[in-house]
């Protein structure tokens, strides 16, 4: 059956409404999930066994039956593994019913059909007794309910539930315990992704500063945790002001609550300097004596770092403090964490707080309308002082003497650098209220509301009054728009620029004047991990669930590009970078297709995993803005990418090893086509052969 979706289009600003297959959402789950990254978790699942064996072995040690509760199986892996330690009969609860389906095929092709029941419900949703899913509690706790942040897949009420009405009161947990911790940092580069900083702009008048307002300075930043992969930032970005703490546990084989807590630890600063950013990880103890531990400590906080466990499912937190505090060297402080039943947060004071201060329990939330605007990397994307001063050496090439400039981008501050610059007039476009709002209020901090006109409509919609009767003689663009995910959608300028093209002046600037995509061929560290088959997993077959994902994938997403944020996932390039279509913005949209097809050579030895795809911006004949390479690979292929931006990932569906010798392909074919009339950008790369 098909249903009707709508969906904003991004790249052509269009609500659209598509006929789709009405599992469209769910094969989209099941291809963006991370069961394929759990599963090659080598060290998550021996620690998992490793903790079954021993909680098994303890019950049967009292004489009892083994009876498991397992919260959110996913693929009964947790399951099979106790049935295997002797585990008399297990219960595995998951609530999404495509994967409850796959459970109970992977269940009985490993032979546990008789010992595992599969259960598709919500743990809070099951019931116990003579006519319920359990006849009675069970006496050992298994889950893996855990997020990045520990608690933010709702582990704490869940766990709070099943201690209340589905285990018994002395039942084994695995895991037994978690604690976090957390690391008290200054860091000018993540700072730089909660605050905006002051920009500098020289002029022929001397240095020009645009400062942020007040209400942005006292804003305490989004309330959602930014997880990132810990390990790739470098320990040149950050200077360390505490020691690692612990900040609290949770034993899981005792009743947990997810009321409102706060946890303090009083510490000594190791150095002098601005409290900025709390850098938090946890680890989960599989027993009680803390001998089978498993933990996403970064490389500096590991015991052995050359036994570091890549995963993408579990990584790392940074924590904005609502300020910057200045912390002395030998000055005691205290670090508190927060958390309510699913979020955690920090604050830095001088006492411990008293725990009945609702002061302190409140979770912070953004009052300035910016963190709900510009996400992370959009502000450390402002912030980048060398960008800004980019873009202003290349508007003082192209404004002239009486330039009318048009600035169309989001929340954009090219428009304050047009006016310091030079030009006469400057309109700015902003789409959404709260985007008018908060550029308005950046721009009468700055004496600018007199000089810079603000349109708070969408820009296919502007007329002649808007513009006052005047012609633009300077088009703008970063460009940068709310609503990009891929590369591309912010080719949305393009359609901008044909709409408003009855507002242009003849001989009219259009800056960028153009745009390229480009595509390099790369073999991954890690991140291949996500898309690869996993088989067997420590001797148990889940070939159905690589089966499920591979079938998802072949639905729709094998033929897609997905974002990611590749300075947070090394690579290596495997072939040249090639630029695969160039998009004109001095003309309007052309009516036909564009197409472009090509071969990719592969002249690095490697696994080649997928395209990398990125947009280049040339903003004059002399000044380029990439979104992907920054530098050209060094001599291994080592790519360093644009860390403001995410890149586009379209894995192969064949990976070719160039370590051994190869009879056959050495190269990827292409064929990229962009749609004007939908705005889509198709693909499809696959290794092609061009030997004979």
């Amino acid at each position: 059956m098909k249903v009707f979706c709508g969906r904003a289009n991004p790249t052509t600003g269009s609500l659209e409404w598509l006929e789709e297959d009405e599992h469209y959402d769910y094969h989209q789950e099941i291809a963006r999930s991370s069961y394929a990254d759990m599963l090659h978790d080598k060290d998550r699942n021996i620690k998992y066994y490793q903790g079954i064996r021993a909680a098994v072995s303890r019950v049967k040690d009292r004489g009892q039956k083994a009876l498991v509760l397992d919260i959110g199986t996913g693929t009964g892996l947790l399951s099979m593994m106790a049935v295997t330690a002797g585990a008399d009969f297990c219960y595995a609860i998951e609530v999404f019913k495509p994967m409850a389906e796959a459970a109970v095929k992977i269940v009985e092709r490993n032979g546990f059909r008789d010992k595992i029941k599969v259960i598709n419900k919500h743990s809070t949703e099951v019931t116990v007794g003579p006519d319920g899913d359990l006849p009675c509690r069970a006496n050992i706790l298994i889950t893996e309910l855990f997020d990045t942040e520990l608690i933010g897949e709702g582990a704490l009420p869940s766990y709070e539930h099943a201690h209340k009405h589905l285990v018994q009161e002395d039942c084994e947990a695995v895991p037994h315990r978690a604690t976090v911790y957390a690391q008290l940092v200054e860091s000018r580069r993540m700072w730089s992704w909660n605050k905006l900083f002051p920009v500098r702009v020289r002029t022929s008048l001397g240095e020009q500063v645009i400062v942020p307002p007040s209400e942005l300075e006292r804003c305490p930043g989004a309330p959602s945790v930014c997880d990132i992969q810990l390990n790739q930032v470098s320990p040149a970005d950050f200077t360390v002001l505490s020691d690692v703490l612990p900040m609290f546990s949770v034993d899981f084989s005792k009743q947990v609550s997810s009321s409102a807590a706060c946890h303090s630890k009083q510490f000594v600063p190791l150095a002098s300097g601005q409290a900025q950013v709390v850098l938090s990880w946890w680890d989960i103890e599989m027993d009680p004596e803390g001998k089978i531990k498993c933990t996403m400590a970064p490389f500096w906080a590991q015991t052995d770092p050359q036994e570091l466990q890549w995963r993408d499912h579990w990584m790392q937190c940074v924590y904005f403090l609502p300020q910057e505090e200045p912390v002395v060297q030998g000055s005691p402080r205290c670090l508190v964490a927060h958390h309510d039943d699913y979020c955690v947060w920090y604050s830095l004071q001088r006492t411990s707080p008293d725990e009945n201060d609702s002061a302190y329990q409140v979770r912070p939330v953004c009052d300035c309308q910016a963190h709900l605007l510009w996400n992370r990397p959009r502000f450390g994307e402002i912030n980048d002082q060398d960008r800004t001063d980019h873009y202003a050496q290349a508007l003082r090439t192209v404004l002239l003497p009486g330039s009318v400039c048009l600035c169309v981008s989001d929340g954009s501050l090219l428009s304050m650098l047009a006016h310091h610059l030079g030009a006469e007039q400057v309109f700015t476009v902003e789409s959404s209220v709260a985007s008018y709002r908060l550029m308005k209020r950046i721009f009468k901090v700055n004496h600018l509301e007199d000089k810079i006109s603000v349109i708070n409509k969408r820009p296919e919609l502007l007329t002649a009054a808007d513009l006052e009767g005047k012609k633009v003689s300077l088009l703008l663009g970063e460009p940068f728009f709310t609503t990009s995910l891929l590369p591309w959608h912010n080719l949305y300028f393009w359609y901008v620029r044909t709409s408003v093209d009855q507002h242009l002046a003849p001989g009219a600037v259009v800056m960028p004047q153009a745009a390229s995509l480009h595509a390099v061929i790369v073999e991954f560290r890690d991140l291949w991990r996500i898309r690869s088959p996993c088989g067997d997993c420590e001797g148990f077959d889940v070939h159905i669930m690589d089966d499920m994902i591979k079938h998802s994938l072949d639905f729709r997403e094998s033929r897609e590009a997905e974002p990611h944020p590749l300075w947070e996932y090394p690579c290596r390039s495997l072939s040249k970078p090639q630029e695969i279509l160039t998009f004109d913005f001095q003309q309007p949209i052309p009516q036909q297709p564009m197409q472009s097809k090509g071969t990719m050579e592969l002249t690095r030895p490697g696994k080649s995993h997928g395209a990398v795809l990125w947009m280049e911006y040339q903003l004059t004949p002399d000044s380029t803005i990439s979104t992907g390479l920054i530098n050209p690979a060094e001599d291994k292929g080592d790519c360093c990418w644009n860390p403001h931006c995410k890149q586009a990932v379209y894995f192969l569906s064949t990976t070719l090893d160039l370590r051994v010798p190869v009879n056959g392909p050495r190269s990827v074919s292409y064929v990229v086509e962009f749609h004007p009339l939908t705005g889509d950008i198709t693909m499809e790369f696959r290794l092609a052969d061009t030997l004979s």
